[in-house]
């Protein structure tokens, strides 16, 4: 397939997939050989009708875009040029919205279904790069866990780096979550969004903004974020949007990462949430333990079965769940319970925050509160309430909104690293990492005799997710013992 042939057939696809009009073929080649370089163009009787994907389609023109050196062999360049070819073929943002809302119209499902295909087949979402993570589920006392091995973003080269930082930083976009990242080209050390849409939203009098995660880790994983660029912050205004957002799309949960260090997610510097078309593990789980606060008559109040220590509030009334959501959230943060190492304070450095999950089931308004805190001490200097040394050599990382409802996002590294640990519970030659080996002898001895070439995979997947799940329990600030859940009893009285 030659260049020729390479464009017309990614413009015949996105014409089958609705992205363009056959009206706008004509516009769209002479685009995109604009990019490329190319002077003409031959329109041959018969394109070849294989059905390569838009993603490999890419590839092959930015293949060419280096042998004929238009780019180089860089991977932002490369990134860059993709994006600007996609761009393309999209309507600008303000027709994206307008064609949004005529279909929300219809219902919200109708509005997202267009927008989620429409960041596909842009290749915004990164299709055949999220293809490459490992993913499977595991069974547990508390639900099916998922478990994925991150391999989506590409791996840098040293070129790629050196280029980094070489470019001058000019604090624009501020961060990689600023609605200025629409249609930006991108540079060396930022992503390229020229293909990138936002879809804009009211949320409590304020604009806020929906696109889709480019590398996503679960079905519509989408991020709601804020049109001012500020730090992260829990409260009452909070819970407000969060139920909201989930009034608008009911098909669809939202949550918030915490808004403290080692118990937040990766990006602090920039108030947004995460949502999507899934069910975790977490929303799955039945409460085991129903109380009452007499100021909150409409609404009921669970412990959830969880490894995690979360809340559980229901109402039909929204006000009435953030009224509830806030008084709690205001008692979390003063309450210490030195029992169970729980302090709200260190002078005056807080500690107590929370993780926030919204959905709407069977007309019935949900809000989960997972209680945090951020504390250390020199037993545990990366956190009392997070990842101990001894499961570090599997996720060493904080404890996100995501992995907090049941899905572990675990590091590249493990790829390899696992595959070592399986050769060395049989017995073959291997380059275990020194970390895995404390491990890896005690399933030796825990599966002494029942390990063969055929389960060893299966073993090996099995305690991984066991070790996700202490990771869970590490994190929970009331421990799942019977001393810890009569700590977690005495928040619920003192707030009663």
């Amino acid at each position: 397939m030659d260049i020729y042939e390479t464009i017309q057939n990614l413009i015949n696809r996105e014409i089958e997939l609705k992205l363009i009009e056959k009206e706008d073929e004509i516009y769209v080649r002479n685009k995109v050989i604009d990019l490329l370089e190319i002077n003409d163009f031959v329109i041959k009787e018969s394109i070849k009708a294989e059905e390569y994907s838009i993603p490999d389609l890419l590839e092959k023109l930015i293949d060419y875009a280096v042998k004929n050196n238009i780019i180089e062999d860089v991977f932002y360049e490369k990134e860059i040029l993709s994006s600007k070819i996609m761009d393309c073929f999209m309507s600008k943002p303000s027709t994206v919205n307008k064609i949004f809302y005529d279909k929300y119209e219809d219902s919200p499902e109708t509005a997202t279904n267009y927008f989620f295909e429409l960041s596909k087949n842009n290749n915004y979402i990164q299709t055949k790069q999220i293809a490459k993570n490992i993913t499977y589920k595991a069974p547990t006392e508390y639900g099916d866990l998922d478990i994925t091995i991150n391999l989506s973003k590409p791996e840098k080269n040293p070129k790629d780096i050196a280029r980094e930082k070489l470019v001058k930083s000019t604090n624009y976009p501020k961060c990689l979550l600023c609605v200025e990242n629409e249609g930006y080209a991108g540079k060396a050390g930022h992503p390229a969004r020229s293909n990138h849409r936002i879809i804009r939203m009211n949320l409590e009098g304020e604009q806020w903004n929906f696109q889709y995660s480019p590398y996503a880790y679960y079905n519509e994983h989408c991020i709601v974020l804020a049109s001012e660029h500020r730090d992260m912050k829990i409260d009452k205004n909070t819970f407000s949007r969060l139920l909201q957002f989930v009034e608008k799309f009911p098909h669809y949960f939202v949550g918030s990462n915490a808004d403290l260090p080692i118990v937040g997610g990766s990006i602090l510097s920039h108030d947004h949430y995460q949502g999507g078309r899934y069910e975790f593990a977490m929303a799955k789980a039945e409460e085991e333990y129903e109380f009452k606060l007499e100021q909150f008559k409409d609404v009921s109040f669970g412990i959830v079965k969880w490894p995690m220590s979360v809340i559980r509030i229901k109402a039909e009334n929204t006000s009435s769940i953030i009224d509830a959501a806030d008084y709690i959230l205001n008692s979390w943060r003063e309450y210490s319970d030195p029992k169970v190492d729980i302090y709200a304070y260190t002078d005056k450095t807080p500690h107590n925050t929370v993780t926030p999950i919204a959905r709407k089931r069977r007309g019935v308004f949900e809000l989960d509160i997972v209680l945090r805190n951020n504390r250390t001490s020199k037993e545990h200097p990366l956190g009392i309430f997070h990842p101990h040394e001894d499961v570090q050599h599997i996720k060493k990382e904080n404890i996100g909104l995501i992995e907090v409802m049941g899905l572990a996002v675990l590091p590249a590294r493990l790829k390899t690293e696992l595959k070592e640990v399986e050769k060395y519970i049989l017995d073959v030659d291997n380059n275990i990492a020194a970390p895995h080996k404390p491990w890896a002898d005690l399933l030796k001895d825990k599966y002494k005799g029942k390990i063969d070439k055929d389960n060893a995979e299966e073993i090996v997947r099995k305690e991984t997710a066991a070790k996700f799940l202490r990771v869970l329990e590490d994190a929970g600030v009331f421990k799942r013992n019977v001393e810890g859940f009569e700590a977690f009893k005495r928040f619920v009285y003192s707030i009663s």
